[in-house]
């Protein structure tokens, strides 16, 4: 989430109660997730193991609940409770807005968009031209929805991300993250009926250009679906997954986080991605392989039984 304009870190170490040592003069312009920062952005952080990773990261400043040594070019802001006061910032500039009617007055519809009854657009959404919104569909508030986009019935679009602080030394182990990120669909996308498409929890959850979605598939928060990709129904994605340009994922595909799928691969129906796949092959099977090597395999599983009857035979 990039802030309405930059924001001082001095007013920041108040607003947040926050001791503040490093690079003290440079503004904060966003807040973002570990895996989504760029240079400007807040980063919050409270476990040790992961005290490095956010140091060397592209963030520029960061929350944190010890004192550690601090690289010259960023700033630490120091809480007891790191994880509290970034949803102090996120309730601070995302603030909850009521809706008030079904189509925000506040949201930008092209002219030729059609609407059927029953949809719901909520606050500072943007719809582009020449789209097509089906009964009963919800997009929520700040997606951002391109030219000549069709989303069938019954689809929700910005929903909150599946993204929770987990700490079992505490009465509540899962607390929710709150989500200020969008939903952005770029131009000339189709996406199928009840869908389900989260937002990013600070950043942006992205569908690529010329995309088309089949029935009934649910994508995870910040997660990246390059241009001209084809999914099919029951397909489901993780939060954080990079998927490349012109990418086919069949039916009942299961993806896991944080990972990506190179350029133009192929996952066949019902297969289980749990690590990076490689651009310009086709996969298969749970753990996903390359499709020809676990044909080879279940090829020769079938004939466990015949090569035992051999070995038997024999001794």
């Amino acid at each position: 989430m990039k802030f309405p304009s930059p924001i001082s870190l001095t007013w920041l170490s108040e607003f947040l109660g926050a001791k503040l040592i490093g690079n003290t003069g440079a503004p904060a312009t966003g807040i973002n997730e570990i895996h989504k920062v760029e240079p400007g952005d807040l980063v919050f952080v409270d476990h040790p193991k992961y005290y490095q990773t956010c140091l060397r990261s592209a963030a520029s400043f960061i929350i944190i609940n010890q004192e550690v040594e601090c690289p010259p070019e960023k700033a630490l802001l120091i809480v007891e409770q790191p994880f509290e006061a970034y949803l102090k910032i996120v309730k601070h500039f995302r603030p909850f807005e009521p809706a008030v009617q079904s189509i925000s007055p506040g949201a930008v519809i092209g002219k030729t968009t059609f609407l059927y009854p029953g949809v719901f657009v909520g606050n500072h959404v943007q719809i582009g031209e020449r789209c097509m919104i089906y009964p009963n569909v919800t997009i929520m508030d700040h997606c951002v929805i391109g030219n000549d986009v069709v989303i069938q019935a019954g689809t929700v679009i910005g929903s909150d991300a599946f993204y929770y602080n987990t700490k079992k030394n505490r009465e509540v182990w899962y607390k929710k993250m709150l989500s200020c990120g969008r939903v952005v669909i770029e131009d000339d996308v189709e996406i199928g009926a009840g869908c389900t498409i989260d937002r990013g929890v600070s950043g942006d959850t992205v569908i690529g250009r010329g995309s088309r979605l089949d029935n009934m598939i649910h994508i995870g928060h910040d997660t990246s679906l390059g241009k001209n990709c084809l999914l099919a129904a029951q397909v489901g994605i993780a939060g954080a997954v990079e998927i490349g340009n012109g990418v086919i994922l069949w039916g009942q595909a299961g993806i896991s986080k944080t990972l990506s799928i190179g350029d133009n691969a192929v996952v066949l129906a019902q297969s289980g991605v749990g690590g990076t796949l490689e651009a310009d092959k086709v996969y298969f099977g749970s753990p996903a392989a390359e499709a020809s090597i676990k044909k080879r395999e279940l090829v020769w599983i079938k004939r466990i039984p015949e090569l035992w009857k051999k070995v038997m035979e024999k001794s």
